[in-house]
């Protein structure tokens, strides 16, 4: 019996997590259906980011690399943005926020600025945000000057904009947070992992911190897993995307019981303000 696309192309990627390479001629073959049916998937595949188009077949992408923050940040998808929308419509006056770095997560930044925020700071309401993302402070603009925004010390990583390091860890240590928002390089239905070991350290030191953990995630992020896993799922708190998982993943997340946020393009997100 043959078997829809979803579920050939995640099979395809099953494959490709036991062998690092598959052919069109072999996998049209087991699934009965023609060759240019698989090149079709496997282009797809290829343009979202979960695998790496070849002659002939496909390979699995590296599990050890991924391009600095700069490169990601000018490839990222359109719907980047109302993830970062939706994690910052969760900041409340008041509350001690942990912020990692990467390309997604870094997207919360503009939405920490808005009349609301400011009215409930100059009510002695400040918010603190502790980060070692250069690029958060950043983003943040004229709001950076109105919280109370603490920079991690640690080694700076020119690549990622930020600093790591067990200086960056201990310091994370000695404080507590209402909530975390943390990014990762994929998320799979075994769990979520990253490309740079430094960041894990620091990931972890967060969400230990953290009454809760958010994860911050787009599309091109599902089924892919990279080197060093962050921690169980049971970890977190939630997921926020942009696009509604595979069902074998939305599945796994539903019985670990993570709510699920997707930031469509008809979710409700307040305007972004002005940075400064």
């Amino acid at each position: 019996m043959r078997i829809g696309k979803k579920e050939r192309q995640h099979r395809i990627l099953q494959e490709l997590q036991i062998h690092p390479h598959v052919r069109v001629a072999t996998l049209a073959e087991r699934f009965d259906v023609a060759t240019e049916t698989i090149r079709r998937d496997l282009d797809a595949l290829g343009q979202a980011g979960l695998l790496m188009r070849e002659f002939g077949g496909a390979s699995a992408r590296p599990m050890g690399h991924q391009p600095d923050l700069a490169q990601r940040q000018l490839g990222a998808v359109a719907g980047i943005d109302r993830i970062g929308a939706l994690a910052g419509k969760m900041v409340q006056p008041g509350e001690v926020i942990m912020i990692d770095a990467g390309s997604t997560v870094t997207q919360i930044a503009p939405y920490l600025a808005g009349i609301a925020d400011i009215a409930g700071s100059a009510n002695g309401q400040k918010r603190t945000i502790l980060t070692n993302c250069y690029a958060v402070v950043h983003g943040m603009g004229e709001q950076a000057l109105i919280d109370d925004v603490i920079m991690c010390p640690g080694q700076f990583d020119p690549r990622e904009n930020a600093v790591y390091g067990h200086d960056t860890v201990d310091f994370l240590r000695r404080f507590y947070a209402n909530r975390a928002f943390i990014g990762a390089s994929g998320l799979s239905s075994i769990g979520y992992s990253d490309v740079n070991r430094k960041a894990v350290a620091v990931k972890r030191a967060m969400m230990e911190r953290s009454d809760e953990t958010w994860l911050l995630v787009d599309h091109t992020k599902f089924e892919r897993r990279y080197l060093e896993s962050i921690g169980p799922f049971n970890d977190l708190a939630g997921v926020i995307t942009d696009r509604t998982p595979p069902d074998a993943l939305r599945d796994v997340l539903a019985k670990a019981g993570i709510n699920l946020i997707v930031a469509d393009e008809t979710a409700d997100i307040p305007e972004m303000q002005a940075a400064g």
